[in-house]
């Protein structure tokens, strides 16, 4: 059994291995959830440049909206929609696998880092995908990698969706200022 030190690292060099290890482990709920606050919260701190303190609290609420909603996608469009014949996912499972795609985000922070901080960005959310998308054909046992980008594609727009949506209601068009 892997230390939280190791899943994370094994989750960042995108280990196929870690997030099959994750799945099997219910355990490692709380270090799912931990590594998700980890990340929202470094996110939040590449927000402070742009957004002052509350900045931080906005980018720590829409991480952390986010991978709840994106798990609950991934497992309905996975599960219910889109199954292979060997998918067996529960929600659990789930979102501790997808919990950990979430580890690049660890280096949100990073963002703040003025002229230099959108590309950081881009490299982190590319990263993320990447994540995602290895983690989503793990835990939903898929034979190939392309199903496991579609599902990944569908979830990330239909969050991307809610998630503005929310941020509208919880902050209004504030959330948008720069």
């Amino acid at each position: 059994m892997a230390t939280f030190g190791e899943r994370v690292v094994g989750a960042m060099k995108l280990d196929a291995n870690t997030f099959e290890e994750i799945e099997r482990d219910p355990s490692a709920i709380g270090q799912a959830v931990g590594v998700i606050v980890l990340a929202a919260v470094s996110g939040g701190i590449g927000n402070l440049y742009w957004g002052g303190f509350s900045g931080i609290l906005r980018g720590v609420f829409a991480l952390l909206v986010g991978y709840l909603v994106w798990a609950l996608l991934v497992w309905l469009i996975g599960t219910k929609v889109m199954p292979d014949p060997q998918t067996k996912a529960d929600f659990p499972e789930t979102f501790r696998v997808i919990a950990f795609a979430a580890a690049p985000g660890l280096l949100g922070f990073l963002t703040i880092v003025p002229i230099l901080g959108w590309l950081i960005m881009l490299v982190l959310w590319l990263w993320s995908i990447l994540a995602m998308v290895i983690a989503v054909r793990a835990v939903l046992d898929y034979s190939t990698t392309g199903k496991a980008i579609v599902v990944v594609l569908i979830g990330w727009i239909v969050n991307l969706c809610i998630t503005a949506l929310m941020g509208l209601m919880a902050f209004g068009s504030g959330m948008f200022r720069y």
